[in-house]
Formats: C-alpha cells, sequence, structure tokens
C-alpha cells in the first residue's frame, strides 16, 4: 500500500476543515499532486507510516503550517526543506535522522520543534535538548534555528573563502598564462627580428658583391683612356739580356757601314781610290761565289735589272 488513496479513498474525503489526517496508512511515498491540490490543507498528519524520504516536491507545499512526520522511518529531510516558509508546527520524533538541512534556517516561522528519538549528531542533540513538554519544544525550535542559521553562515563563510581561494588560483593560474604568452611572444619576436637582421646581412652582401662586379668594368674603361691620353705614358717593361742586344746593335751597324762604304765605292767617284779597288775587288769575288747558287743568281739577277 503505496498511496492514501489506495486505502483511504480520496483526499478530500479525509480532508476536515484545514486538517488532513494521513497517518497509520501504510505509505512509503508521499501523494504530492494530491497534496497540492488542496490548498487548504494546512495541517497535515503523515505520522506512523513507512516513509523513508521525502521527493524534492514536497517542498512546494508551502501552505502547510502543521506538519507531523514522527513514527517513520526518515534518514534525512529535502535540501530545499526551508521553503516551507509558513510552518509553524514540526513534529519528527522517532525517526533516522542524524542532521537537518541548512536550509532550515529559512523556517522563520518555525514555533516548535520535536527532535526526540533521532540518532541526532551530538552538536545537535545538545541544541535540541530534550522536548518533553510544550515550553520545551518552543524552545527546541528557537535553539534549533539559531544553530541552523549558525551553520548556514559558517558553511557561507567557507563557501566564500573557497571561493576566494579558488580566484586566487585562477588568478595565478591567469598570470602564469599571462606570462608564458608573454614569454612565447617575446620568443616569436627575437627569433624574427634575428632572421630579418639574417636577411639584411644577406642582402648587403648581395648587393656589395653587385657593386664590386659593377665597379671592375668601370675600372677597365677608366685606365684605357688615359693610356691613349698620353698623360701619363707606360714605362716599358724591362729589357732582358741588354748585353745581347748590344751586340746586335753593334753588327747592325758595322753591316751598315759596310753597306754604305760599298756604295760609295761603287757608286761614287770614289772607286778608283785604292781602298775602294780592294772594296770592289772583294765584292766582286763575293759575287761570283755566290753565283753558283741558283736562288741567290736570282735574286741577283732581280736586282741589277732594277
Amino acid at each position: 500500500m503505496t498511496k492514501a488513496g489506495s486505502k483511504g479513498g480520496n483526499l478530500r474525503d479525509k480532508l476536515d476543515g484545514n486538517e488532513l489526517d494521513l497517518s497509520l496508512n501504510d505509505l512509503n511515498e508521499v501523494p504530492v499532486k494530491e497534496l497540492a491540490a488542496l490548498p487548504k490543507a494546512t495541517v497535515l498528519d503523515l505520522s506512523c507510516n513507512k516513509l523513508t524520504s521525502l521527493p524534492a516536491d514536497f517542498c512546494g507545499l508551502t501552505h502547510l503550517v502543521k506538519l507531523d512526520l514522527s513514527k517513520n522511518k526518515l534518514q534525512q529531510l529535502p535540501a530545499d526543506f526551508g521553503r516551507l516558509v509558513n510552518l509553524q508546527h514540526l513534529d519528527l520524533l522517532n525517526n533516522r535522522l542524524v542532521t537537518l538541512p541548512v536550509s532550515f534556517a529559512q523556517l522563520k516561522s518555525l514555533k516548535w520543534l520535536d527532535l526526540k528519538d533521532n540518532p541526532l549528531d551530538p552538536a545537535l542533540a545538545k541544541v535540541a535538548g530534550d522536548c518533553l513538554d510544550e515550553k520545551q519544544c518552543k524552545q527546541c525550535a528557537n535553539k534549533v534555528l539559531q544553530h541552523m542559521k549558525a551553520v548556514q553562515a559558517d558553511q557561507e563563510r567557507e563557501r566564500q573563502r573557497r571561493m576566494e581561494v579558488e580566484r586566487e588560483a585562477e588568478k595565478k593560474r591567469e598570470a602564469k598564462q599571462r606570462a608564458k604568452e608573454a614569454q612565447e611572444r617575446e620568443l616569436r619576436k627575437r627569433e624574427k627580428a634575428e632572421e630579418k637582421e639574417r636577411r639584411r646581412k644577406e642582402y648587403d652582401a648581395l648587393k656589395a658583391a653587385k657593386r664590386e662586379q659593377e665597379k671592375k668594368p668601370k675600372k677597365e674603361t677608366n685606365q684605357a683612356p688615359k693610356s691613349k691620353s698620353g698623360s701619363r705614358p707606360r714605362k716599358p717593361p724591362p729589357r732582358r739580356h741588354g748585353r745581347s742586344w748590344a751586340v746586335l746593335k753593334l753588327l747592325l751597324l758595322l753591316l751598315l757601314c759596310a753597306a754604305g762604304g760599298l756604295v760609295a765605292c761603287r757608286v761614287t767617284e770614289l772607286r778608283r781610290q785604292p781602298l775602294c779597288a780592294s772594296v770592289n775587288t772583294i765584292y766582286d769575288n763575293a759575287l761570283r761565289g755566290l753565283r753558283g747558287h741558283d736562288i741567290l743568281q736570282w735574286v741577283l739577277q732581280t736586282e741589277s735589272q732594277q
């Protein structure tokens, strides 16, 4: 038997004024949808059932003012239990609760609370007290609300601290990432500058080589006119074998002198002189001796004809 409608008929039949009694129905789940359709049921009794938990949408029953969940098997309450802001009376006797949700601190209207016979956390059990009478149950509600507000504040501080730690860690990661990116940019910039410098040097070297190649023809063309203009004549290369040239010159001079003397003795009036007679005799003998050679004879004939 899981739903109240299965055994007790329609929920409206159980509604008495603003009170709805669903106790002792062996319920293991709460008919939230049916309850949401009865906003007049501000007092709800779910005691003495087999509930082990409450669904999350149970927290939407914000019209509830008094709620009895005693003598079930609840191990925990929904995280958003604090949404039941109109709740004034809450009975959680004899369940299996250890802690309460932090949102419990939002139950500002709560005036009465019973947490007896639950395996509560020692700190929470000490705050809750015994709740043996009306006064103690009211004190329990007040003290537990204050305690849960302190817990909520501690958790909020811890959450803020964790967020701050995470922000600081994120800032450090971002700073580290920025430093890494800046280092990489600087490295790329340096490599680019080095590459540019290398290319510039290569360009300058090629340009210098080209200028040198262009200068060589200009030097040759500039030197040629100088030699023609005679501004500075070249020095003749030093002559080798100076002694041989001197002997050759001397022989040529003697030959010219002999030829001149021979012509003078053959053609001029000097041929009658004794010296010229001797020279003519030597010349005639030499001619007779040379006529034995055909080539020389032909040369001499040609010469004599001329």
